[in-house]
């Protein structure tokens, strides 16, 4: 089996992180509803939109390539962290993640276009933030980074500054759990550079 595989997302960070591990991919996001279900758990919640999203873009393609997909949920008090609709909501979110630590799920769905094989796999991380001041967060808003992610944050930029520690995978609060994709891409025999 060749190196490539199709990612169901229009996330930049996940086909940069498929990159830095040597897996091109050819981007081909699917749209589909993302909304919670009542009472649905966050774990599942995110490993069913993953699924999904594989599901939606095999249904979608005719390729021999096995398709990757992803969501990731920022989780704060039980409550599913969505992205920001606009600054009041998106400072809202921040300010509700400021001196806490809150969980990040992110879940992997792989799936072969000949539907010979579908994995997933969950990764949990604990991110905690520092207490952070509204106008810190405004300035944060301002210079456009929070808008388009989950939780109004991206670990991997600027938000940086407010994170106190993490306790999982940095990739996996990115949208894209490596150490975890990576096993999966090897059981189908795709390499990945370790």
């Amino acid at each position: 089996m060749n190196n490539k595989i199709i990612l169901a997302s229009a996330s930049p960070r996940r086909k940069e992180l498929l990159d830095q591990i040597g897996v091109s991919c050819i981007v081909h996001p699917v749209d589909i509803d993302e909304t919670p279900k009542v009472a649905e758990p966050a774990r599942q919640y995110v490993k069913r939109v993953a699924e999904e999203k594989s599901a939606a873009c095999l249904g979608l393609l005719d390729s021999a390539l096995p398709i990757l997909a992803a969501d990731t949920s920022v989780v704060v008090d039980g409550q599913i962290l969505g992205k920001p609709e606009n600054e009041v909501h998106g400072i809202a979110m921040l300010r509700q993640l400021s001196g806490t630590t809150h969980t990040v799920y992110s879940a992997v769905s792989f799936r072969g276009a000949d539907q010979a094989f579908h994995h997933q796999a969950l990764s949990v991380t604990e991110v905690t933030f520092r207490h952070v001041e509204t106008r810190e967060f405004e300035a944060y808003w301002e210079t456009g980074e929070p808008q388009g992610k989950a939780g109004a944050y991206a670990i991997q930029g600027l938000a940086s500054i407010f994170v106190e520690s993490i306790k999982g995978s940095f990739s996996g609060v990115m949208g894209l759990p490596l150490f975890e994709t990576a096993a999966l891409l090897s059981k189908q025999g795709i390499k990945v550079i370790t």
